[in-house]
């Protein structure tokens, strides 16, 4: 039990660095639509039987927009229609009865959370408004607001926001009268990348080591038993399937003689495979002969051991 709620808190810690190697975001233009409800502020303004207090009800906003995700930072222009009903009337004038406003906005937006699948954002806007006054959108003011929200990257072109806001304009009038307008709204919004992410090429395949074998001999000797013979003749075979190819022979000895003497050994063990392999069918030419005395042992030892494992032939097919 107390393994199972280790591992499961293992894998609430990783899980953030999982979904950041998702990387869900790369740079490019993208664009959406969105809408949702929309919340306007009390606000009083002048009507032909004096002064009043319009009560808006809830209404609806719907838009889109196009921008720019620099992964992290995001610009966008966005166009937004919003729509309140109300009560008053204004006889004669687009504000009776409801308050239309078309707002177009230049957003700067900040994702907290960049490539991750869910990624938290920030933004603010600003640009101009055209608000029922006494016309239909007849009352062009400056627009502004404030945005908080979370963004869903459902793959790598497509990603879903939804966002809360501060909206608000400077204020318009009616009939000469000039009242405020701020809002609250909510939005769902959808949007589509375009363009595709750069694919990484695929890793280089990893090197193809070249066939080796090992031929072993008793100590101060060079001849060659049973088995070394078996083992070179597997190393003819294979050379003979492979068809250009070269084959060196490098000799070795343990640490159990004199240096010069262990050189000379190794040369001679080496000669004595390559006499091996010429006798199963390798062109001598296709033979390098190398001798490694005891400075390349496989087991390191102490001075004047004898390992039997350093006292060797490799022998490599290329």
């Amino acid at each position: 039990m107390i393994k199972r709620a280790l591992a499961t808190a293992a894998a609430l810690v990783a899980l953030p660095v999982v979904t950041q190697a998702q990387n869900l975001q790369y740079p490019g233009f993208y664009a959406g639509i969105e809408g949702g409800g929309t919340w306007m502020f009390n606000t009083t303004t002048g009507t032909p039987m004096g002064s009043g207090t319009i009560y808006p009800a809830l209404g609806w906003a719907a838009g889109g927009m196009i921008g720019y995700d620099f992964v992290g930072p995001r610009v966008e222009i966005e166009g937004v229609y919003r729509n309140n009903q109300h009560g008053v009337g204004f006889p004669g004038r687009a504000i009776s009865n409801q308050v239309g406003q078309l707002g177009i906005l230049a957003n700067l937006l900040y994702d907290f959370s960049p490539g991750s699948t869910i990624t938290p954002y920030v933004g603010a806007g600003a640009g101009v408004a055209f608000v029922d006054g006494d016309a239909s959108l007849g009352s062009t003011q400056f627009a502004y607001q404030g945005i908080v929200g979370l963004g869903w990257n459902v793959d790598t072109n497509f990603r879903i926001n939804i966002d809360g806001r501060y909206y608000g304009t400077t204020n318009p009038s009616v009939g000469g009268t000039t009242w405020s307008n701020s809002n609250l709204s909510v939005m769902l919004g959808l949007q589509i990348k375009f363009g595709a992410a750069a694919v990484a090429p695929p890793p280089a395949p990893p090197p193809v080591a070249a066939p080796s074998y090992m031929v072993f001999f008793d100590w101060d000797r060079s001849n060659l038993s049973a088995q070394a013979l078996n083992t070179i003749k597997q190393a003819a075979n294979a050379f003979k399937t492979k068809g250009n190819a070269r084959i060196t022979a490098t000799g070795h000895a343990d640490r159990s003689g004199p240096e010069n003497y262990n050189m000379a050994l190794s040369l001679r063990r080496a000669n004595a495979v390559k006499d091996a392999l010429v006798r199963e069918g390798v062109p001598a030419t296709a033979i390098a002969v190398i001798g490694r005395g005891e400075s390349q042992p496989l087991v390191p030892t102490a001075d004047g051991v004898r390992e039997p494992q350093n006292r060797r032939v490799e022998i490599v097919i290329q």
